[in-house]
């Protein structure tokens, strides 16, 4: 998933998600319209959120400190 980020001045808008980048960019002329000509943007990759419980989160530090102990 993708996200378009466009920033015109002290405005930031967010506008998304898309499937592709080629649909974010397709929309990206239709947003622009109603910008200025200085409006700046970016077509931003969402990260998945995969659920984590505490005992993963717990382990991924264990690995993290027997890595530096080594």
């Amino acid at each position: 998933m993708y996200l378009l980020i466009v920033k015109d001045g002290l405005v930031t808008r967010y506008i998304g998600p898309y499937p592709t980048t080629k649909t974010a960019s397709d929309d990206l002329q239709r947003v622009l319209i109603s910008c200025s000509n200085r409006a700046t943007w970016q077509i931003h990759a969402l990260e998945s959120s995969a659920p984590k419980s505490f005992n993963s989160q717990q382990d991924l530090l264990e690995d993290e400190y027997e890595l530096k102990a080594s």
